[in-house]
């Protein structure tokens, strides 16, 4: 008998701190007009002083359980997608883990991919089901961006927000997760970046503060995210012999309004079909999709049986797609 793994639930959380683009416009040379039509950003989150990725990480993970009638006890993997962790060691995943009251001996560890975290870290969880290792996953993306945004870089700063989205996976005779596609290009790490690390020391921060910042040539990076998630589409689309009309749902990364509907256009899809969230809480990075696809799910527009398409690009580069029967 095969076994698959199934989204069983889904949940998100916001920090309470909403940054308008008009708030920007006091910062850095920016507009609100300029920042919507590029990006299609009205606002962002941001997380308070004091609060982090595993504060918000555990908000996500118990309104996922919550919603799939679950408890800590039934929690045998958590996978956290992260590029902003709480700390070098142990891994966030490890202290939301404590935090949730999931037991010890639990499998739990953390992801960095970038804006292509989550659907790493939803591979990793549906391998580990699908070969017995675990029953039941709980896998979150949660970010705080703003912790590593330079507020004078106007080709930055208005792009990134702070949030959390989450899901519980569980083994199930019925698939689910019916295909994911990972790729990575290191030699593309120029085009975006933080350009600091825990070991090239803290002198090195010191010295240029500005280092331990992202920084982005966003031009080019725009141009091979649209050509890299045209192609993942097609791959996912092959892989699965679907053609583009057997899609109903688009749940893209929400980086840029212009390349979420690039990718919609290559589906032939309406761009109400498509889970279109960037307006309301900028780029979130790993924690995007799952934000989207909470939202999605909540209000009513993502319905059981729904053949759904997750596909993000990210630092690294890393990129992905998954193709889930929801």
């Amino acid at each position: 008998m095969s076994v698959y793994a199934r989204i069983r639930g889904t949940g998100s959380h916001l920090p309470e701190r909403v940054v308008t683009n008009e708030e920007l416009e006091r910062l850095v040379e920016t507009s609100d007009r300029w920042i919507r039509e590029r990006t299609g950003i009205a606002q962002r989150h941001v997380v308070a002083d004091g609060e982090t990725c595993g504060d918000i990480a555990t908000r996500a993970a118990e309104a996922a359980m919550e919603a799939a009638g679950v408890g800590p006890g039934d929690i045998d993997l958590l996978i956290l997608a992260t590029s902003t962790p709480d700390q070098v060691f142990p891994s966030t995943a490890c202290l939301i883990q404590h935090r949730l009251g999931i037991p010890g001996g639990a499998i739990a560890f953390d992801i960095a991919a970038a804006c292509s975290g989550f659907i790493y870290a939803l591979d990793a969880a549906d391998r580990f089901i699908r070969t017995g290792g675990a029953r039941r996953a709980l896998v979150i993306g949660a970010e705080t961006f703003s912790r590593i945004l330079n507020w004078e870089d106007r080709g930055t700063c208005v792009l990134f927000g702070d949030g959390a989205g989450a899901v519980i996976l569980e083994a199930d005779e019925t698939p689910g997760v019916l295909s994911t596609h990972l790729h990575s290009d290191g030699r593309q790490e120029p085009l975006l970046n933080v350009p600091w690390g825990v070991s090239k020391g803290v002198e090195a921060l010191m010295s240029d503060p500005a280092s331990g910042k992202v920084t982005m040539r966003g031009n080019e990076v725009f141009k091979i995210a649209v050509r890299t998630l045209g192609a993942v589409v097609e791959e996912t689309l092959a892989a699965n012999g679907l053609e583009r009309g057997d899609i109903d749902w688009l749940v893209p990364h929400q980086a840029n309004i212009r390349i979420m509907a690039a990718t919609a256009r290559k589906l032939e899809l309406p761009m109400d079909r498509v889970v279109v969230t960037v307006d309301r809480h900028g780029n979130t990075s790993a924690a995007s999709i799952p934000l989207a696809l909470d939202v999605a799910v909540r209000d009513g527009r993502i319905q059981p049986g729904q053949l759904l398409l997750l596909e993000a690009f990210g630092a690294g580069f890393t990129w992905g797609s998954a193709l889930v029967r929801f």
